[in-house]
């Protein structure tokens, strides 16, 4: 197995990363930006993943085939985007429940990447026939280019991984970039195996609150030099398993380069975050009709703990209904969050956007309201 490294080169990629987590948490976007920029990088990453293994649609072409009705019937490199898609938001609710990592949890991630796949292709791979060998080829000379361990190995070898996650002391950032290695070295599956490690490293990430939010695609940066990428796993090392694959002998090669992809990700995600306030508050703004404007301007003027839907219908000279109706719509937009008396909605407040937003959300409703006006 793949051993955990720290050098001050690595130290220093884990400590600008830790720097950038805590940014990108330091800046407050709406509940409606954040899902629009959640959703378009699972597309982005649903792209990049699949191009790796040679999928042929462009970044356009997987946006509509993960946007279309999911009964019609797709061809396999739309087959497999969509499954990509899918696995992502699997993941994404396990990450919110807490799940820890596990074999089952492996199993199901892969199950997703080869949906609608023959039977044969899902779950573990078996013995193969006499006189024919498992490997990686060549796609042009034919040739192995990698000769995964025996199948009667995998389950002990994924039983040690599970393990390795659940007792380590290791940072995150060590054991994500550990998970990926393993599971494309260990390649457990007869098809599906990078795709797999790709967003069970993810995972990891996410779950120990390096997920930065959902935001931005990491596959987009193993993907921008596939090269580089097969490079850094493989470590030049030979072809079969057990000849160092199984210990590599300098583990930094792919630890270094995996931090230096989460790093660069990183960098960005703190770029899109810091730079989305102003387009944050009027792209959230512009999904509320003139009299939900108004009411926010209100609560953003008289800003307390807490209000009741009759409090709000007096105010704005409504129905009750009419208030619950408005403040549902804030609610959905991200700038008032509902509080809950068992499991009934009875009052409602500002979301920490709307309050840490306060003057721009008041000076941008004023500006609307003015120019509405005209």
């Amino acid at each position: 197995m793949i051993r955990s490294v720290l050098n001050n080169e690595i130290l220093n990629y884990i400590t600008q990363i830790e720097l950038n987590r805590y940014r990108v948490s330091s800046v407050a976007l709406s509940h409606s930006l954040t899902d629009r920029l959640r959703k378009n990088s699972k597309k982005k990453s649903s792209y990049a993943s699949t191009k790796i293994e040679g999928n042929p649609l462009s970044q356009s072409q997987v946006d509509e085939v993960i946007d279309r009705d999911e009964r019609k019937h797709f061809l396999k490199p739309e087959q497999e985007v969509r499954n990509y898609y899918l696995a992502l938001n699997y993941l994404e609710e396990k990450a919110k429940e807490k799940e820890p990592f596990s074999k089952k949890l492996i199993l199901d991630v892969q199950r997703y990447v080869e949906k609608g796949a023959s039977k044969e292709k899902i779950g573990l791979r078996g013995p193969m026939p006499p006189e024919v060998l498992f490997a990686v080829y060549d796609s042009q000379t034919g040739n192995p280019d990698y000769i995964p361990p025996e199948y009667s190995d995998i389950p002990e070898l994924l039983d040690e991984l599970v393990e390795y996650v659940n007792t380590t002391d290791d940072h995150p950032l060590i054991v994500a970039a550990v998970v990926h290695y393993q599971l494309v070295t260990i390649h457990p599956f007869e098809d599906g195996n990078g795709r797999t490690a790709r967003l069970l490293s993810g995972y990891i990430l996410n779950h120990d609150g390096f997920g930065f939010n959902g935001i931005g695609s990491l596959e987009e940066y193993f993907a921008y030099d596939v090269n580089e990428y097969y490079e850094a796993i493989q470590m030049g090392l030979p072809a079969l398993y057990y000849n160092g694959r199984n210990d590599p002998p300098h583990p930094e090669i792919w630890i270094r380069y995996f931090l230096r992809m989460v790093l660069l990700y990183s960098r960005k995600i703190c770029e899109l975050s810091e730079s989305s306030d102003e387009e944050n508050i009027s792209g959230s703004l512009s999904y509320l009709k003139t009299k939900e404007k108004k009411l926010l301007l209100y609560l953003v003027d008289h800003d307390q703990n807490e209000y009741t839907p009759i409090e709000i219908s007096k105010v704005i000279g409504t129905t009750n209904r009419t208030a619950i109706n408005r403040l549902t719509h804030l609610v959905k937009n991200g700038f008032v969050e509902p509080l809950l008396v068992k499991e009934r909605i009875r009052s409602y407040r500002l979301s920490d956007f709307s309050r840490q937003y306060k003057k721009q959300i008041k000076k941008r409703i004023e500006s609307l309201l003015l120019s509405s006006d005209d």
